[in-house]
């Protein structure tokens, strides 16, 4: 049995929560721990019993990701339209910088609307840097010691990550070629398009080469392989090798930028929804999907709107345009911005600082996703970070969020998900939450990507509801409301858990040991905003 209650207060409230193991319930992110016996949010249970009657102010969340479908039939209304913009005229109408910014700006375009799909990992980049002045050298001869460590240990894993993919694609594109041969061969002799198992059973070959090629399909077949995961795990191992593990590859030529100048602000394009747009449309549907329209699911929060901020590509983000940002949401009105991407080197880290500190001067609050690399990020980074460089302070605006399952078994805690009890300041549901995908559709996604905009969704909230709250005060106010799991152990992220360090209890996993909760965040902003 679990044991739920606000941090804030003195007593846990003894919650029975149901232990659902195989199938996530429907809209569980926002069901309420008492009422429904899920540990969700309490988005529900929130608007029933503390929002009724109550008129918000509107809330700009701004959605730093790979791009958002504005299109979808969930988001209508809640993406976020520049007031002083006029949409495809050419003209930079409200003098910002930016021409045709009508949802929001796409910092990995280029002029002539071209986009950056895929990109290296900063390990790669700073491989291939660092390679041409070190490779050969030894400590002694190298001109500056720290750089001369740094390139070891980038060579050190680049190399073993390059090798790894290398070794997975002379095992697998063999077995894909013969795969894709053998299966035309049985299209045409069938006469369809969608072969089944049953299909193959029942089919009498009458050549040799026929023979082969049902073995081939059925082997994939029997061991439970289709065409669609083949042909992913193909696509896997030539974005990898091709793009994201190439340090020949670059495709910065396409935004068309300085790059060396890191003070450049001003360019891409204004084509925010990008050629892969489904993790930032995901994300955004956590905060905004509509309420009230009986479609798909339900956002968080109803009185939002989106500013869509494109940059993060298939590969890592560049810090660069991450700055860049986190500033043109700032200036452009958000009180939010919602991060749901990390890598783990950070080379041009003073510049994304010194936006971060521009966002805290103006009360801008920064959520943050912890990462998907079971580790404990005390003793690692997951960049962008909340400590400054070369500093021991650390952003007063910003959240850093860990993922969290339904039920009451010792999986409550995502698989994935990193954690750090100084880090960490909480964790949201992150395991299969439905939501928005391009195309007016809908899919589960998990990762520590989802629950930071479920953290993003209740500080909406807040600020609607009680919009003279700062933003440092909403992040107090959902740390301290922040739901305890105080009893049993749980499986500890990246460990067997059978192993002595397999399972440990939730609350040595973030600094508040809790889950994030609409309804007593509300409550606490309630009180807090009668004695102001």
């Amino acid at each position: 049995m679990l044991l739920w209650g606000p941090v804030e207060a003195q007593r846990a409230r003894n919650f029975v929560l149901h232990d659902t193991t195989s199938q996530a319930p429907h809209n569980w992110f926002n069901l309420d721990p008492e009422t429904d016996r899920i540990p969700g949010v309490s988005t529900e249970r929130a608007y029933r019993e503390l929002l009724s009657g109550k008129t918000p102010t509107e809330v700009i969340v701004a959605v730093i990701d790979s791009g958002i479908d504005v299109e979808h039939e969930d988001l209508q209304g809640r993406i976020w339209v520049n007031p002083g913009e006029i949409a495809g005229n050419g003209l930079d109408d409200d003098g910002n910088g930016y021409v045709d910014d009508v949802h929001g700006w796409n910092f990995i375009g280029g002029p002539n609307g071209e986009h950056v799909d895929f990109d290296t990992y900063e390990v790669t980049r700073l491989y291939k840097v660092l390679h041409a002045k070190y490779e050969g050298k030894t400590v002694a001869q190298a001109d500056n010691k720290h750089e001369f460590a740094l390139y070891q240990k980038v060579k050190e894993e680049f190399e073993a990550e390059r090798e790894q993919w290398e070794s997975q694609a002379v095992a697998f594109r063999p077995f894909y070629e013969q795969y894709a041969a053998a299966r035309s061969q049985l299209q045409a002799a069938l006469g369809k398009e969608e072969i089944t198992l049953q299909d193959l059973e029942q089919f009498d070959p009458q050549t040799d080469e026929l023979k082969l090629a049902r073995g081939i399909v059925g082997f994939a077949y029997t061991n439970d392989l289709d065409d669609a995961q083949i042909e992913e795990f193909h696509s896997y191992i030539t974005r990898f090798l091709d793009y994201n593990l190439n340090p020949n590859f670059d495709p910065r030529h396409i935004v068309g930028d300085d790059y060396s100048n890191k003070q450049e602000r001003f360019y891409g394009n204004g084509l925010v929804e990008g050629p892969d747009a489904e993790h930032g449309t995901h994300v955004a549907g956590i905060i905004a999907a509509r309420r009230d329209n009986a479609l798909g699911m339900a956002g968080i929060a109803a009185p939002v709107k989106i500013m869509v901020l494109r940059a993060v590509p298939n590969g890592d983000e560049r810090d660069k345009d991450i700055a860049n940002a986190i500033r043109y949401a700032v200036d452009n009105g958000a009180r939010i911005i919602n991060m749901s991407f990390g890598k783990a080197y950070s080379p041009d880290k003073a510049l994304v600082d010194e936006a971060v500190r521009y966002a805290a001067a103006k009360g801008v609050l920064l959520v943050h996703a912890a990462g998907n690399d079971s580790k404990n990020i005390d003793q690692g980074d997951n960049f962008p970070t909340k400590r400054f460089l070369g500093s021991k302070k650390s952003a007063e605006n910003w959240l850093e969020v860990g993922a969290s399952a339904w039920g009451s078994g010792t999986t409550f805690v995502g698989d994935f998900s990193n954690y750090g009890r100084k880090t960490v300041d909480v964790f949201a549901p992150g395991v299969d939450l439905y939501s928005t995908v391009p195309g007016s559709e809908y899919r589960s996604m998990s990762g520590t990507s989802m629950a930071a905009p479920v953290v993003s969704g209740v500080a909406a909230l807040l600020m609607a509801y009680y919009p003279e709250l700062s933003a440092s005060q909403v992040k107090d106010i959902l740390k301290q409301s922040a739901v305890r799991y105080t009893k049993g152990r749980v499986n500890l992220p990246g460990e067997e858990p059978e192993s002595k360090r397999g399972q440990t209890r939730f609350k040595k996993l973030s600094n508040t040991g809790g889950v994030v909760n609409a309804y007593y965040a509300l409550q606490l902003a309630q009180k807090q905003s009668k004695r102001q």
